[in-house]
């Protein structure tokens, strides 16, 4: 059984989701936090999950 991480609210799949990557968040520009406090939108991390490619 895998474990899966709790999404952000900026995370637009799963981790592993195919045609998802990792992307530096655009709210904190990946230092994981906004004028000393937690990024809300990546949780922390500096990092979001989202859709890549087009179609």
């Amino acid at each position: 059984m895998t474990q899966q991480s709790p999404l952000n609210p900026g995370d637009e799949a799963e981790p592993g989701t195919p045609g998802s990557g990792e992307d530096i968040c655009p709210a904190c520009d990946g230092a994981g936090a906004i004028e000393g406090a937690t990024c809300e939108t990546c949780g922390g991390t500096g990092k979001i999950v989202q859709g890549i490619g087009g179609g």
